[in-house]
């Protein structure tokens, strides 16, 4: 009778800026067996580095300092096999939808417990693909009715913003406060509104909405 083949280690990437959310995902990781973390970065350029090392999963956030984490899935799936499992504080149906099409294998929030977070990796290995239940109303709405649910929207130019302004506009589209968008992209309040001042002048705007609107988040 042959021996029981031992179980594959997987190897995981994780792409997180926020240093605490690093180390709650590393912890969640190292207390299971199976995982090793074969890397991690703060952003995209980073983040780029870590495909060499062929790991099998990455697990990364959209909200990085020099763009969107869905920006890297596409670079991910023509450099190697890994799946990309996004795990975000933005659940907004323009978010989800980008990541989804541009390749990403999953989407989870971040108020995901650990056994979420675990499950969802397990079923991106096994060629599923886990979406969180208030980011899989979005898709259902696109399916129920396509034109009354656009898929991306594009910006009707060019808006000469940053990613991380970008970034800000998407929170806000998503009914963040200024406070609440400072706490999902791990900035001071203060830095919110800077940048919120810098996307008036780029966007020549007076009010929030009407940035939405010239961003393409909103019609």
């Amino acid at each position: 009778m042959s021996e029981p083949s031992e179980r594959k280690t997987v190897r995981i990437a994780i792409i997180e800026d926020d240093p605490m959310v690093r180390k709650y995902f590393m912890r969640i990781l190292s207390a299971e067996e199976g995982f090793d973390v074969v890397g991690v970065a703060p952003d995209i350029a980073t983040g780029k580095a870590l495909i060499a090392l062929c790991p099998d999963l990455f697990l990364m956030d959209i909200g990085l300092p020099d763009g969107s984490g869905y920006d890297l899935v596409p670079d991910i799936k023509a450099r190697s096999s890994a799946k990309a499992l996004i795990i975000s504080a933005f659940g907004d149906r323009d978010t989800v939808v980008r990541a989804l099409s541009a390749g990403a294998d999953g989407y989870l929030l971040k108020d995901s417990t650990p056994a979420q977070v675990l499950d969802g990796i397990a079923i991106t290995l096994d060629g599923g693909a886990p979406v969180s239940p208030a980011a899989a109303v979005y898709l259902l709405d696109l399916l129920r009715n396509p034109a009354a649910s656009p898929a991306i929207e594009t910006p009707p130019h060019d808006t000469g913003l940053t990613p991380r302004e970008m970034d800000l506009l998407r929170a806000f589209a998503a009914g963040r406060s200024y406070k609440e968008a400072a706490r999902d992209l791990a900035i001071s309040p203060h830095t919110v509104g800077n940048h919120v001042k810098s996307i008036y002048r780029k966007l020549e705007v007076q009010s929030r909405s009407d940035a939405l609107r010239a961003a393409g988040l909103r019609r």
